[in-house]
């Protein structure tokens, strides 16, 4: 008898579950492809501004996030990755905030601008909008260097009519109490003003598909 229940038990709980993944997989995807500053580094991945974003969304919007950040990431690396998360999980949208890391290692900007240009055009063929986040870099890479870099996200922007966060870490880049003791990634604390910098841009968009 014992063994019965516990077998209509675990049916109905794997039922449950069928049911809450089908949801799920049918919830418009936002597509999160970045870097540490986006895969949480430094801190517990739930308190980041992904994890953030979907809490935000929970209760008002029916959408998925999907966090497809790597530490490290490079415009290239995202560019290699791209078709393969396009192809699994057809996001509705992506949030693309990639190239700190190219800018940090001094790589040109023509090339990194090229690829982030790749993968605006790929995920725009594959039906997807693009919400690009901007970056900017430490001054002590050269006037010419860190404003080229700066510029490269606007002119994006521009050419693909792409909505736009002149600076992702806005507000919080120039607070050293929010920013960990290697300078480069925020704190936990710094989280929700980066979502609130995302936030402004993203809303209409999400919005614009009801």
């Amino acid at each position: 008898m014992f063994i019965c229940f516990t077998r209509q038990i675990i049916a109905l709980t794997l039922l449950l579950l069928s049911f809450s993944l089908y949801a799920d997989e049918d919830a418009p995807v936002i597509l999160v492809l970045g870097d540490s500053l986006s895969a949480g580094y430094g801190i517990d991945v739930n308190a980041g501004w992904v994890a953030l974003l979907q809490q935000r969304l929970d209760g008002n919007y029916p959408h998925r996030v999907i966090n497809a950040s790597v530490s490290g990431e490079t415009a290239g690396g995202g560019l290699a990755r791209l078709p393969a998360l396009l192809q699994q999980h057809q996001p509705e949208l992506v949030i693309l905030e990639l190239g700190g890391n190219d800018g940090l290692r001094g790589h040109p900007i023509n090339i990194m601008q090229q690829q982030l240009k790749e993968i605006i055009e790929k995920a725009q063929a594959a039906e997807a909008k693009v919400l690009l986040l901007g970056m900017q870099i430490p001054p002590n890479y050269g006037q010419r260097y860190t404003l080229r870099f700066h510029k490269a996200y606007a002119q994006l922007a521009e050419e693909y009519e792409l909505p736009y966060v002149p600076f992702f870490l806005e507000g919080v880049a120039v607070n050293a109490e929010l920013m960990q003791r290697d300078g480069i990634h925020p704190t936990a604390q710094a989280q929700p003003q980066m979502l609130d910098n995302v936030w402004l841009a993203l809303e209409p968009l999400i919005k614009s598909e009801r």
